[in-house]
């Protein structure tokens, strides 16, 4: 049953007088999917149950019942309600967390914001988001940094990648440069994989370079503890695996780094202009507050929607309704999730007779993320024409919207055509079995050039 509050609170409202759910199929009535329609990939946008819905539209409307009462009394203390939840959520201090729209904005934040010498060096990875690394070709572009970029292919173990790391350091060095900041996932999009971005944030600090973590596929995936990690920059996406409306990000910065992060995007009332002599005040018409400067400027960013940010204490809650196995809310969320991942890969590379990504040490599927290769051979079917290989994933994604009411993302790596098999809590292997013999199906449509057609 479905229980919408008609005045939420920030524990969530009626969420409380839920019983508890057990994952899976009886998950999936708490969600608002069409008839038919698997969502087999959650990972890219996320979703979010009913009664967070009537939560959204609670404060929705609120908003437009008294907007300014709403906009610049009320909205601000909620915010702080919601700071303070997923601060604990994260183990880190309330001053410490703010919210913006999503993890692309996050990096970008922090690269807009870096005053930036000749030869300060932004060291990443060939698995960034690609948003995000066209963000660094911008930087370099418009200011004097440079970037170096790792190379390598997955499947890679983690020590591999943390020695790699650790030479581009010294390249970077024994050419007479800074490396300055070091921008990594904690688990990246396609390939689906988890990086060892504790190994990696240990090492930044090791080597005085400022670390920055993607963690678009991170809050509510996976366990984190942003106090013991302690990185010098962290934001991640709650919409996408916290059950959270779009577009809501967390966005974490230390307090020996928040004077760094002078500006928000787009620039805002918070903003504080460097003084220049004698020139008149800029008026900021949004109430006095007495909170940090970094608090402050991130409050509010421009008029947006901002009712998923207020959505965090109700997710939390409703979340903590979920069991499976004996196991209770946030530890029964992830045992289920990546139980279901390892199990979705085994099934589907099992009917596909192929094989899941893996690395010798096993931690690549620590996440809620399988990658099955699929069996095409690319040869017989592009050739050696990477343009053909990408317009045949291309073709295929679009085959399973139209014709099967479902998507699941594929991607052309290294040779091989593999899908990312998404788990969720309203998921079941009974879902992949499926999934397995559509794909299978599609393929053999592949081989026989209908991809061409």
């Amino acid at each position: 049953m479905v229980l919408k509050p008609t005045q939420p609170s920030s524990a969530g409202g009626e969420i409380e007088k839920m019983e508890s759910i057990e994952c899976g199929k009886e998950v999936v009535k708490q969600f608002s999917f069409g008839d038919g329609y698997r969502n087999l990939n959650h990972g890219s946008y996320g979703t979010y149950p009913l009664p967070i819905r009537s939560v959204l539209r609670h404060y929705q409307d609120e908003a437009e019942a008294r907007p300014d009462k709403f906009i610049r009394y009320d909205y601000p203390k909620l915010l702080d309600e919601s700071r303070a939840a997923v601060a604990k959520y994260l183990n880190a201090p309330v001053s410490t967390c703010v919210y913006i729209t999503n993890a692309t904005t996050g990096l970008n934040t922090v690269l807009r914001n870096l005053v930036y010498e000749t030869g300060d060096v932004i060291i990443y990875f060939a698995t960034i988001y690609g948003a995000c690394e066209k963000s660094i070709d911008y930087i370099t572009e418009t200011t004097p940094a440079e970037s170096r970029k790792i190379e390598y292919t997955y499947p890679i173990s983690d020590q591999t990648l943390c020695d790699l790391f650790e030479e581009a350091i010294s390249a970077t060095k024994a050419a007479g440069k800074v490396p300055k900041l070091a921008i990594f996932d904690t688990i990246v999009s396609l390939p689906g994989v988890r990086m060892p971005f504790e190994a990696l944030t240990a090492l930044s600090h090791q080597h005085g370079l400022l670390s920055c973590i993607d963690g678009a596929h991170g809050i509510g995936h996976i366990p984190l503890d942003l106090t013991a990690l302690d990185p010098d920059f962290f934001f991640s996406n709650c919409h996408k695996w916290l059950h959270v409306p779009r577009a809501c990000a967390v966005f974490y910065v230390p307090e020996r780094n928040q004077h760094l992060l002078r500006s928000t995007l787009p620039t805002s009332h918070g903003f504080a202009p460097l003084p220049k002599g004698s020139e008149a005040v800029i008026n900021n018409p949004m109430p006095p507050s007495g909170k940090s400067a970094y608090i402050t400027n991130f409050e509010y960013v421009a008029t947006l929607d901002n009712s998923p940010y207020l959505c965090i204490p109700a997710a939390l809650e409703w979340r903590s309704r979920l069991s499976w196995q004996g196991k209770k809310g946030e530890e029964a969320i992830m045992a289920y999730t990546i139980h279901l991942a390892r199990e979705a890969g085994k099934t589907v590379s099992s009917i596909l007779s192929t094989e899941v990504m893996e690395n010798k040490e096993g931690t690549l599927s620590h996440c809620n993320f399988a990658n099955v290769r699929l069996p095409l051979a690319s040869s017989a079917v592009a050739g050696s024409d990477r343009g053909k290989a990408v317009r045949v994933a291309q073709w295929m994604e679009k085959v399973l919207v139209e014709e099967y009411n479902t998507f699941i993302a594929i991607i052309f790596y290294e040779g091989a055509w593999w899908v990312r098999l998404s788990s969720q809590v309203y998921l079941t292997v009974e879902d992949f079995e499926w999934a397995a013999g559509m794909l299978k199906t599609v393929c053999e449509r592949v081989e026989a050039g209908e991809w061409e057609q």
